[in-house]
Formats: structure tokens, C-alpha cells, sequence
């Protein structure tokens, strides 16, 4: 009798301790303004260990936003031409494919959901590799990378100043450096 070999699929949670999630968006279209999300949480599931073919999902926490500016996160949380955390508070996303490029490198594409908005998004993702920290777990890097325009979720302001500039580029990029740990009953 022939028997085949099941794969088993291993699940990774993102190390909050270890990993960062930024974002960058122009300011008067001359320099960048760079924020970040303080709260997030995320899995990678997958049946191999180069993550070929992985299921990821991850949300952030909007109220967490930073941009060190306490002003300017307030407002861009609770404006409803910007997050509108009281009706949002979660930004979603969850992968559909994750394709490996070459050595290293991959496209991640998924679902990404703000304000209730939900469209396809891709992002390259450059896989650090698997180390055992010091207590012996087993963790995993990434360095993620992507942009969205960000009136197709919703996040509509568009005040000019006086002169015409827009206050705020409508192209965000994303910028995530992810460590996972490896669950224990994997």
C-alpha cells in the first residue's frame, strides 16, 4: 500500500517586540511625513519553510497610529476624510497568493480592507531567513514594501494651501520589518 506524505502546516505570529509597520505619505508634495502603527498583530501559516505558498493575515490598530505629532494623529484618526477610527478601528489584510520571485524574494498579493474598503494590493516581500533567538525559539524576518493610493480606501482630504500645493500626497507608501515566532505546537 502506497502512503503520501502530509505536510504539516506550521503556523508563525508576528513578534510586536521585534517588528515595526511604517508608512510614509509627501507633505506639501516637498518632503515625506513618517508614521507607524504601535499596535498590530499577524499570522503566517505555511507547509514549508521557505513559506512558499503561505496564508498571511495581519491587522493593525488605527488608534495607534504615530506620527509624532499628537495634533496631526488625532486628526487623522478620528476625521472622517481620513481613518475615522471610532467607525474603524481596524485595518485588515489577508493574503491570496504568496509567490516566490527568485532567492529571497516574493510578491505577496491580498485582500487589504480600510474603512470598510477592500481592494487587491501586492507587496514585495524580502525574506531574512530563520534564526533561533536566545531562548531557542525559532523566528523568521521580513522586510515588506508597497504603496496604495489612499483615495481608493476612502481616505479623501484634500485640502490646498493658499499657493494650490495639496497638503497631503495621495500615494502611501508602506514599509513593515517583520520578525515571526514559530508556535510552540508546531
Amino acid at each position: 500500500m502506497e502512503t503520501t506524505a502530509v505536510l504539516q502546516k506550521t503556523k508563525w505570529a508576528i513578534d510586536p517586540m521585534h517588528s515595526d509597520v511604517q508608512f510614509k505619505v509627501k507633505s506639501l508634495m516637498i518632503s515625506a511625513v513618517t508614521g507607524s502603527f504601535k499596535k498590530f498583530n499577524g499570522t503566517l501559516t505555511s507547509k514549508s519553510e521557505d513559506f512558499e505558498d503561505a496564508e498571511i493575515q495581519f491587522s493593525l490598530d488605527v488608534n495607534s497610529i504615530s506620527s509624532n505629532n499628537e495634533l496631526r494623529d488625532n486628526h487623522i484618526k478620528t476625521a472622517a476624510e481620513f481613518f475615522d477610527a471610532d467607525k474603524y478601528p481596524q485595518i485588515n489584510f489577508k493574503s491570496t497568493s504568496f509567490k516566490k520571485k527568485s532567492k529571497g524574494s516574493y510578491l505577496l498579493i491580498g485582500n487589504l480592507t480600510i474603512k470598510g474598503i477592500t481592494k487587491r494590493t501586492e507587496l514585495k516581500v524580502e525574506f531574512g531567513g530563520i534564526a533561533k533567538d536566545s531562548k531557542g525559539n525559532l523566528k523568521a524576518g521580513f522586510e515588506v514594501n508597497g504603496a496604495i493610493n489612499r483615495t481608493d480606501f476612502g481616505l479623501n482630504y484634500n485640502s490646498l494651501t493658499e499657493s494650490g500645493a495639496r497638503i497631503v500626497g495621495e500615494e502611501i507608501k508602506l514599509m513593515a520589518d517583520i520578525q515571526a515566532l514559530k508556535e510552540k505546537n508546531n
